[in-house]
């Protein structure tokens, strides 16, 4: 993954933000919409693509693009710099691979231990009955 490439092709649209603000929202276009083509992308390989298309795919387009969207400050410098980081984030977590977890059986001790517990239980329950005259 080539960030600096990467950030060359992301393409930004300021739009007017939504909600309460008063006459400053509605004259002033702050709230920026990043959009990145994932299938025409040169700063990430094929392998990459697939396994980011497969993780995001929720919040991809039909056509592959992804489209983040980030109205938090007022200033629509700021609002860039937030909406880059995020994408940023969001694409390095996408490209993370888990390793897959090996099945496991319990020690003779812990089962020993738990085994101890469930009698201690049952006898402190039998405990509480009412004795048979």
């Amino acid at each position: 993954m080539n960030t600096s490439i990467i950030i060359k092709e992301l393409k930004f649209k300021a739009i007017r933000s939504s909600g309460s603000g008063g006459q400053h929202v509605n004259k002033v276009s702050s709230k920026i919409e990043l959009t990145f083509d994932i299938l025409s992308s040169k700063g990430i390989n094929e392998k990459q693509k697939s396994l980011v298309i497969k993780k995001l795919n929720s919040r991809i387009t039909n056509s592959g693009i992804l489209i983040l969207q980030c109205g938090e400050t007022r200033s629509q410098h700021r609002n860039k710099e937030i909406i880059i980081q995020r994408f940023l984030d969001l694409l390095k977590a996408s490209l993370k691979i888990h390793k897959t977890r090996k099945t496991s059986r319990p020690s003779k001790a812990s089962v020993k231990k738990r085994l101890e517990e469930k009698k201690y239980q049952a006898l402190k329950k039998s405990n509480r009955k009412k004795p048979l005259f």
